[in-house]
């Protein structure tokens, strides 16, 4: 049994990504123990308003955030591509919780920090409005390299699936509802 953090990186209270946590939830739930957060539900102030220079003390939310983290052996993270990246918020969240003490460590005469977080596995799951050959070949695919790359590789997170939807913006509802069973499908792997 494993436990699994379902983060839903979309602001929005009510989205394609909350219910995409939600059939993966469905999928898991009396296999896995299984906790769900919603970054649009928490409250917190995003951005460190002096750099890592002064320590901003954490929000309850964040708190509960970084208890969650250190918790799970598997962290889904289900996020809308917006601006090519992710939403601001969910990168507010990050710069403010996966912290030097707490994800990482600075370790003297070595120029790599420490992961602290290693021994932990993601899935990431993001939805977009372009087309996702379009957003891989020609943009860049800029979300994964951002979140696998320069966060949860340097924090000790393996990424073990990627999965991409989209066009968001011109999908049915079936469509929709087939990516969701996907996601179920695919959760029920775990």
């Amino acid at each position: 049994m494993k436990k699994v953090l379902i983060l839903n990186a979309n602001p929005k209270r009510e989205s394609l990504n909350k219910a995409m946590g939600e059939a993966y939830k469905a999928s898991i739930i009396g296999k896995h123990e299984v906790v769900s957060v919603n970054i649009g539900e928490l409250d917190f102030q995003a951005d460190l308003t002096e750099g890592y220079d002064k320590v901003q003390p954490l929000e309850p939310d964040l708190e509960q955030l970084q208890l969650h983290i250190s918790w799970a052996d598997h962290i889904v993270i289900i996020s809308p591509v917006w601006w090519g990246s992710m939403p601001a918020k969910f990168k507010g969240a990050i710069d403010r919780t996966f912290l030097s003490g707490f994800a990482f460590s600075y370790e003297e005469g070595k120029s790599i920090p420490k992961k602290l977080l290693k021994g932990k596995t993601s899935e990431l799951i993001f939805t977009l409005d372009t087309p996702v050959f379009w957003y891989k070949l020609v943009q860049g695919n800029v979300i994964y390299k951002h979140l696998k790359r320069t966060i949860l590789d340097f924090v000790g997170i393996k990424t073990v699936a990627t999965q991409y939807f989209g066009p968001v913006i011109s999908s049915k509802p079936e469509a929709r509802n087939a990516w969701q069973n996907i996601i179920a499908r695919q959760a029920a792997k775990l």
